[in-house]
């Protein structure tokens, strides 16, 4: 082991060293860079050594990893193997399982829907089937944790998982092989008409597929008559830059460009757009907020610098540094900061930071809300150091902080009463739709074969409401008057009402129902709907 640890710092000391352009000659001079790496070799090699306890040596290695980049910026990282199959999992566009979307009902695993042409759906599996054990093992009414039960039903291509289900309305439990797949991971979660004219297209990241399923959506919507488009980046805390600047393509002319990068030790990239794209003219309104990062700021801030669209919303969380993904032997990775990224009029617009304090850091979005900034536009100010005129309008834009948006729509406070809030994260509101969607699955099947009939003619029953207010009371949780308990009513409603479109559609049927009393929303919609 010693000799492992010898070996690997002197490599480390001769990699850096050759990266600095050293050449080891008999001739002796400084190397501060070599003094360095000697010094964190000899500390490792005394720990392992002569400490009086027996050391991790993963740990410890991981530990280095950690302290050295908690002193750069907050966003340089380090993960370990499972952490970073996590991270990257999403952004890849896939995993492989048995593909179901799923929800847990108490301790019961059920299934909303199987993935479309995916395993459990060739193989029988339908909306509203219980999962009860997965390879004999029992993981309903045991209160198993979702992670563990996800980690049950997926597993390598081509294997299978033997699945125990009970079905509503049959006896027996039913036995099903489902042989484990590639399964898609989408970006996009709505794409839908908002009136016979504007369509609206929301994704939550900037995975790899992710410009595929944007091109998808366009041709879909253009289908249906889409004249102009909201873009929804609300809450997307971005992904790959190439994503960001291939989407920036579909709607800017050829040689436009939408972001380059600057760094000390790597080469200035351009970004610049290929032409071609498949909504070049149509208005466009792009939505943020405080918590749209990274590479929604370089799509909204290229669209915004280019005068090609509208950002309406609030000022953007303010990243704008670039990580390079640094792949270890054990599947572990470092994502180091290694340029910052410029709009097309030459804004950076990461946020200030102090190296090595990333409490303060993090409080940012929190200092926001208490400095009045998500409320009160006027509580947000710029130094004339930060302005910066767009391209082609010359119209007044600010860098140093996230890109503020043309139209500011303040955080409505008191939307959501105390007594909603406190239901919602008890999970009450989503398992009060699961438990009536499961009941009703058939008879609403029945009663609303479209969803333009579901929006139009459903409500949801007095009683639901009812049992819900009963149960969260159990809980302790009331109404302190009349007045709070009407605005908890029509808030459950409009979101039972959603959750139930989810389960028996998707997710643009979901936000169809949710976005239409959203402020942001209806002022992009207004605000296309007079020409801006």
């Amino acid at each position: 082991m010693k000799r492992a640890f010898i070996s690997f710092c002197l490599l480390c000391a001769g990699l850096c060293a050759a990266a600095q352009g050293v050449h080891f000659t008999n001739t002796p001079r400084r190397d501060p860079m070599r003094e360095q790496m000697n010094k964190l070799a000899n500390a490792v090699l005394a720990i392992t050594s002569l400490y009086v306890d027996t050391v991790d040596n993963k740990k410890l290695v991981e530990g280095a990893i950690n302290g050295m980049l908690s002193k750069l910026d907050p966003h340089s990282a380090y993960t370990n193997a499972s952490e970073t199959k996590k991270l990257t999992e999403p952004l890849a566009g896939s995993f492989e399982g048995i593909g179901v979307q799923f929800n847990m009902l108490e301790d019961t695993l059920v299934v909303i829907q199987p993935v479309p042409k995916g395993p459990s759906e060739r193989v029988g599996i339908q909306a509203g089937d219980r999962i009860v054990s997965v390879a004999d093992t029992a993981i309903a009414g045991v209160k198993m944790s979702k992670e563990e039960i996800m980690r049950r039903l997926r597993g390598p291509k081509g294997t299978i998982a033997h699945l125990k289900v009970v079905r509503l309305g049959i006896r027996d439990t039913l036995s099903f092989d489902v042989k484990r797949d590639k399964i898609p991971v989408n970006s996009v979660d709505a794409a839908y008409m908002v009136t016979p004219t504007i369509g609206l297209i929301r994704f939550n990241n900037f995975a790899e597929t992710t410009p595929k399923e944007v091109l998808h959506a366009l041709d879909t919507l253009k289908g249906q008559g889409m004249k102009d488009l909201i873009i929804d980046l609300q809450q997307n805390g971005g992904g790959y830059l190439q994503a960001a600047a291939d989407i920036a393509s579909e709607f800017l002319e050829k040689g436009d460009m939408i972001v380059y990068t600057r760094g000390r030790s790597v080469p200035d990239q351009e970004f610049r757009s290929k032409g071609g794209g498949a909504f070049t003219t149509g208005k466009v309104a792009v939505l943020v907020d405080e918590y749209s990062a990274s590479a929604s700021e370089i799509l909204s801030g290229a669209i915004q610098d280019q005068d090609r669209g509208i950002v309406v919303g609030r000022r953007t969380f303010g990243k704008g540094l670039v990580q390079r993904p640094i792949t270890m032997e054990d599947g572990s990775m470092i994502r180091l900061t290694v340029a910052r990224y410029y709009t097309p009029s030459g804004r950076c617009i990461q946020k200030p930071y102090e190296k090595g304090d990333r409490q303060s850091y993090a409080k940012d979005v929190i200092n926001r809300y208490n400095n009045g900034e998500l409320t009160n536009a006027d509580s947000i100010h710029f130094p004339d150091s930060l302005r910066y005129k767009t391209l082609r309008r010359g119209r007044t834009v600010y860098g140093g902080g996230g890109i503020m948006p043309d139209y500011f729509v303040p955080l409505d406070t008191t939307k959501y009463s105390k007594c909603y809030r406190e239901m919602s994260a008890k999970g009450l509101i989503i398992n009060a739709s699961l438990h009536y969607t499961d009941k009703n699955r058939k008879k609403l099947a029945s009663a609303y074969p479209t969803f333009k009939r579901f929006k139009a003619d459903f409500e949801v029953p007095d009683k639901v409401i009812e049992d819900l207010f009963k149960e969260a009371k159990k809980q302790k949780i009331e109404p302190k008057d009349e007045a709070e308990r009407q605005n908890t009513v029509g808030n459950i409603r409009r979101m039972v009402k959603a959750l139930v479109a989810r389960d028996l559609w998707d997710m643009s049927e979901y936000f169809a129902i949710i976005y239409a009393d959203d402020d942001v929303v209806k002022k992009a919609v207004e605000l296309l709907s007079k020409g801006e």
